[in-house]
Order: structure tokens, then C-alpha cells, then sequence
């Protein structure tokens, strides 16, 4: 049963990233080993042996440099790439989310009184862009993706593209955004981002004021040119 799904987690993770030649090389990645870490710390955790499952804790995160908090909760599936990477207490991760690098689910000040849950609730299917912060104790919908750098202090609705700091949606249309896999949970192509379009919009209006100001310099010149000169009166000459 263990081998078995052993491997279909290791499947799992070869479908996401097309780097590993074999299962065996995919043992060897940080973020498999510290997901394994802490199923075991978790555990440890559910029993109230917290200073097992903190030490359990801190050694993964001295040989994998990912920092699961023993009482994360995760699904099926998990696959962080690369590492570096904070997940806190109270953090819930449904089954087959991808996360890259440098990420962090961080919590709310428990002091400002709002304790207990503090952390993001991710559910299936996310993808999470290297360097993005998520932040409180929000729920990132099915199937969202959240861009590279993205930070993001309010609910993802299912589906949505979130890029930018702090995070908006791209309102990228449904038939777009339900595909199988988007790496690095970011769109590549200029067209997802309001903010390239509205640049372009402001450049197309400045380039047609532009124009008119030319136009209008050009018949003041021409009006100049066109009108008749005045008669030059000589220094001698009087009134009859």
C-alpha cells in the first residue's frame, strides 16, 4: 500500500515537471523529502508530542530548507519545487497543488485577536508561482493560479489568475484558464494583464494628441503665412 502510493506520488510530480529522467531521481528532490518529514511530524503533532514534532520540524528544514509547520495540514499529492519555501500552522493544502520556490502561506498577528485559524486554506489543483506571498487566513479557490512575486491578502474565487502586489485578478475567461497544467502558475503572454493593456490604451491616446497638436501648430503657421502684410508707415510722412 505504502510503495503503491509511493509511486503514484512520484508519478504525480513527473507530470508536473519534465526535468526527472527516472522515479529514483525524483526521491532525491528537497521538497519530497520534506513532505515525508512532515506526515511524520504531523502525526507527532495530532498525538500532542509537540517537541517531537517540532524537532522533527526543524531537522527537515536544516536538510531540505523548506519550513512545514507540524500542524499544516495537507492533501494528496503536494509537490513543492525547488524549496526555500514557509508554510504555517494552520495552513490547509488540498491534494495535487504545486508550489515553486520561495513561497510563503504566513498568518495574521495573533495579537491584533484574531487567533486560531491564521493561515490560507489552498484547495485542489493550485498552482503557486515562485515568490508568492499568501497571506491570512484566506481561501484560494480550485484550479486558481497565483502568479511569480503575486501577493495576495484577500479569497481567490476558483479558476482566477492572480498576478501582482498587491494581487489582482486578470479576468482571464473560464475556456482559458481551465487547462491542465500553467508552469509557475503565471500566464506568459501580455494579453492577461490589464495593466500592459492599459498602457497601451494611454500611449494610443497619447500619440492621437500628439497628432492633433501637430495639426493645429501647422494651420497657425499656414494662417500666418496666408495673411496679408500690413503697410509699413515711413518715419516722415503725416496725416492729411
Amino acid at each position: 500500500m505504502f510503495i503503491s502510493n509511493l509511486i503514484d506520488y512520484l508519478d504525480s510530480i513527473k507530470e508536473r515537471d519534465p526535468a526527472p529522467r527516472s522515479r529514483w531521481e525524483i526521491l532525491l528532490y528537497p521538497g519530497v523529502w520534506a513532505v515525508g518529514y512532515h506526515r511524520l511530524a504531523h502525526w507527532l503533532f495530532l498525538g500532542h508530542m509537540f517537541f517531537l514534532a517540532r524537532l522533527v520540524n526543524h531537522f527537515a528544514r536544516f536538510i531540505t530548507g523548506i519550513d512545514i509547520h507540524p500542524g499544516a495540514k495537507i492533501g494528496s499529492n503536494f509537490f513543492i519545487d525547488h524549496g526555500f519555501s514557509v508554510i504555517g500552522e494552520t495552513a490547509e493544502i488540498g491534494d495535487n497543488v504545486t508550489m515553486y520556490q520561495n513561497v510563503t502561506l504566513g498568518g495574521t498577528n495573533p495579537t491584533t485577536g484574531m487567533g486560531g485559524k491564521r493561515h490560507p486554506t489552498i484547495l485542489d489543483n493550485v498552482i503557486i508561482g515562485s515568490g508568492a506571498q499568501i497571506l491570512g487566513p484566506i481561501t484560494v479557490g480550485e484550479r486558481a493560479r497565483i502568479g511569480a512575486a503575486a501577493v495576495v491578502t484577500d479569497d481567490v474565487p476558483a479558476g482566477a489568475t492572480m498576478i501582482g502586489q498587491k494581487a489582482r485578478s486578470t479576468l482571464v475567461q473560464a475556456e482559458t484558464y481551465a487547462r491542465d497544467f500553467m508552469p509557475y502558475g503565471t500566464p506568459c503572454r501580455e494579453m492577461f494583464d490589464p495593466a500592459t493593456q492599459s498602457l497601451e490604451i494611454m500611449q494610443c491616446e497619447i500619440e492621437t494628441l500628439r497628432k492633433k497638436v501637430a495639426e493645429m501648430m501647422e494651420e497657425r503657421d499656414t494662417s500666418a503665412l496666408d495673411a496679408p502684410a500690413k503697410p509699413r508707415r515711413s518715419k516722415g510722412s503725416t496725416a492729411s
